[in-house]
């Protein structure tokens, strides 16, 4: 089962890195986002400092979206996903290998640029250090979902938009802890989103899995 695991996450990084615009894309995407409300709020850096965590949060998100339409595209074209899920191992093990590679290579860049992002945005240091901490928590929930997403439209043509309805109104509870917890870390408060959101990061990774592999086989039928 290691062996599944491992080949599945090794042949995801070598894939990421012979497509490097798959993993360049969203990052330009990630910064133009922020650095477009940048722009537009110069004038007022209070409304900037009250904003920007959101801001990085929905950057985030859509950063994340961008890619997710082709997680298992490939796999199912070739067969190599109806192989795997023939396969005496479980599909979870396929999956969270994909999982894993993917949030390393897709989200991880993201998550080192955020506090570029914050500076751009005035945000002080502890709220820098907060942002860097929920974006570590938030992200694997953000892969998770977004595999789910790809895993119910893997066999529709142009599934994109059906799995931005998917996937949007699911990530809310997770924009709102992430967000409101680099808040009241500006503000000095108590951080009371924190719990919630690791709450929200242990399912998604413990759950995510398995529910993403019962997706694909309905998909594979």
């Amino acid at each position: 089962m290691n062996s599944v695991l491992l080949a599945t996450f090794r042949r995801e990084l070598l894939l990421a890195i012979r497509n490097t615009a798959d993993v360049v894309t969203p990052l330009f995407f990630f910064l133009l986002v922020g650095l477009l409300f940048v722009l537009g709020l110069e004038p007022r850096p209070e409304l900037l400092v009250a904003v920007g965590p959101g801001v990085v949060w929905v950057a985030a998100l859509l950063a994340s979206l961008l890619g997710a339409e082709r997680l298992f595209r490939a796999d199912f074209q070739s067969g190599a996903l109806e192989l795997a899920a023939l396969s005496p191992q479980p599909l979870s093990l396929h999956v969270l290998g994909k999982l894993l590679g993917h949030w390393l290579m897709a989200s991880l860049p993201l998550l080192l640029l955020s506090p570029l992002l914050g500076l751009m945005m005035n945000l002080p240091g502890q709220a820098l250090s907060m942002l860097l901490l929920v974006l570590l928590l938030g992200t694997p929930v953000f892969t998770v979902l977004c595999a789910l997403g790809a895993a119910l439209t893997v066999s529709l043509r142009g599934g994109g938009s059906l799995l931005a309805l998917l996937v949007l109104p699911l990530t809310i509870p997770v924009l709102i802890f992430g967000s409101r917890s680099v808040v009241q870390s500006v503000g000095g408060e108590d951080v009371t989103g924190l719990w919630a959101l690791a709450t929200l990061t242990m399912l998604a990774i413990s759950l995510g899995p398995w529910a993403i592999a019962a997706a694909l086989r309905i998909s594979l039928e």
